[in-house]
Parts: structure tokens; sequence; C-alpha cells
């Protein structure tokens, strides 16, 4: 017997404005039509002035809490992935924990940009199979729109801001793919591609968190390779077929790439999680709240084979298989 850790409960959040593409118009040289066709993006919510990161944290880590319906002094781990902390440091984590009212345990952010939850799913899950944690919150959050120069039409369109939230507890499995929990995790990084998807400056640098920049055109290119064989390695790792995944999550930073890697696992659209029509790219975000999008309205179910894959900045790139 190994232990497993399996998902109690998930929770999202979203910021109360929403821009539109025809809002976005306004502003910058673009139209519904043109964002549309090339990200299948039509809005996207947009913090408050004084929405944070760790507000925004908070309230998924609520929501997932309840429905897991756990108590959350029960919490020993939390783990937050964001590009965008409240503070260069101390870690919103932290912040998130102490506003949880949690004396106790231990919490810290990961950055992998739009990686960043499933690295984060991933660390969660090795102390809890260690035996250093049994119940942990895994919280991706972000407040992109901050990061974004809002005169650059091929960057401002693509981004959104929101929290999403997984609480994990720990079972006893068998070892093998008909566990309950998470069967497995697979993280990457390739550093030569670090000045494709990137900020124009940072706190060691020019002192200040700068403004997203983007080769789009490659970072597409190594996108839809990338989540293929990452994909690949995943259901390798378990000895198992395509057919056997019951939904994709995935990253929802392109709809041509969601297609694509559907594709490539001879998927169906109703079996693709896609949440970027209404959410866009909310970086570490997008994957649990498409999952809480998902949960809530009945579409995944104890039980089955969720896939989770993710590419982002530095290049980062993973992919997550659980049985839900």
């Amino acid at each position: 017997m190994i232990r497993r850790s399996v998902v109690l409960g998930c929770g999202g959040y979203l910021p109360k404005k929403i821009v539109t593409n025809d809002d976005l118009a306004k502003l910058v040289e673009t139209s519904d039509e043109w964002i549309v066709k090339r990200t299948g993006i039509k809005a996207r919510h947009i913090a408050g002035p004084d929405e944070t990161t760790s507000e925004m944290a908070l309230a998924a880590a609520r929501a997932a809490l309840a429905d897991a319906k756990i108590e959350a002094k029960t919490v020993d781990l939390i783990v937050i992935a964001t590009t965008t902390p409240d503070n260069t440091f101390p870690a919103t984590a932290a912040k998130v924990q102490a506003k949880l009212g949690l004396e106790r345990g231990f919490a810290f952010d990961v950055q992998a940009v739009c990686s960043g939850f499933v690295y984060a799913l991933a660390v969660a899950d090795n102390f809890i199979r260690l035996g250093q944690a049994r119940t942990a919150l895994v919280i991706g959050a972000e407040t992109f729109s901050r990061l974004l120069d809002w005169n650059d039409r091929v960057t401002c369109v693509l981004f959104g801001d929101g929290a999403g939230a997984l609480v994990l507890g720990v079972e006893e499995g068998r070892g093998d793919k008909s566990d309950r929990g998470i069967l497995s995790t697979h993280l990457h990084s390739d550093g030569r591609y670090y000045d494709m998807l990137r900020t124009e400056g940072g706190p060691g640098t020019t002192g200040a968190s700068g403004h997203v920049q983007m080769e789009g055109k490659e970072v597409f290119r190594h996108a839809v390779v990338r989540l293929a064989e990452v994909v690949d390695e995943a259901l390798a790792a378990n000895d198992m077929k395509p057919e056997e995944i019951d939904w994709l999550v995935p990253h929802q930073a392109n709809q041509r790439i969601i297609d694509g890697t559907a594709k490539k696992l001879n998927m169906a659209s109703e079996r693709v999680v896609t949440t970027i029509a209404e959410h866009a790219n909310t970086s570490a975000a997008s994957i649990p709240l498409a999952l809480a999008v998902a949960v809530k309205d009945g579409r995944i179910k104890r039980g089955q084979i969720v896939l989770l894959d993710a590419m982002g900045g530095g290049f980062t790139w993973g992919a997550a298989l659980i049985r839900w």
C-alpha cells in the first residue's frame, strides 16, 4: 500500500469586472472577430484597484474548503502558484495562511507562470506522499492584468485575473492506476527559451515588475510539441490509453492549442473542459478555475480520470493524471 493525494474539494473566484473584446477594441486596434479567431477568447475578468492576489486566493481557498466540507484548521500545507504575488516577499501563501486563522503547518509560493498550478500540485503531492503533510491547499491565483501594457494589442487581449484551489487529503492506495487520487505528475523546463515569454524587468534588474513580452508564434509552436510529449509521458507512466481519459482540463491559453492536444488524444470536444472564452488566460489560475467550473456543473465525477496539462514561460511545462 502507498500514500496517495486525493482531491477532497475545489473552488474558484473571479473578479466582478468583466472586460469584453469590444471593450478592448476601444483601447487598441483590434476587434472581437480578430481575437476570437486567433485565441477563442471573448471576455476576461479584471481585478479591481483594491483587489489583490491574496484576497482572490483566500476566496478560492474558502470555496474549496466548503466543497470539501472540512475546516481550515485541518490544513497543514498551503502552496500558491502565482506570478503576481502581493509583495516580492513574504510569500502570498503566508498571508492566506494567516487570513485562514492558521498558526501551524507551512506555506510558500511557487513560480512557473502558466505551468505554476501543475508545479504546485506536484510539490504538494510529494509532501503528502512522503508523510510530511496530510491536508494541503493548492492554489493558483493571479492579478495578471497588472503585468500588461494596455497599449500592446498583442498581449493585452490574452490575459485575465482570478483564482482557483484544490484541497488534497491522503488515502492508502495499491500503487496502480485503479487508485483514487493523483496517479502521477510530470514536470519539465528549458531555460534556453527564457526570453520568448517574459516580463521586461523585475526586482533584481529594473526594480519594477515590467510588462509581458511574448514571441507568440514561437510560444505556440513549442506549446503544441511539448504538451503532446508530456501527455504521452503521463499516459505511458500509468500504462493508460487515451480512451481511458474521461476529461482533459488544459491550461486555458489558446483554443487552437487546446484543440491540438485534444486531436492528438482523439478526444471529442465534449470531453475537454474549456473556459477560455469567458476567463481568457489566467495563468496559474486557469486549470483550477476550469476544474471548479466542471465539478460544480456536474461534469467531473468521482472515479473519473482527469488529465491536466500546461505550458508557460521559462519555458516550463507539465502534466498531472488524477482519478477524481
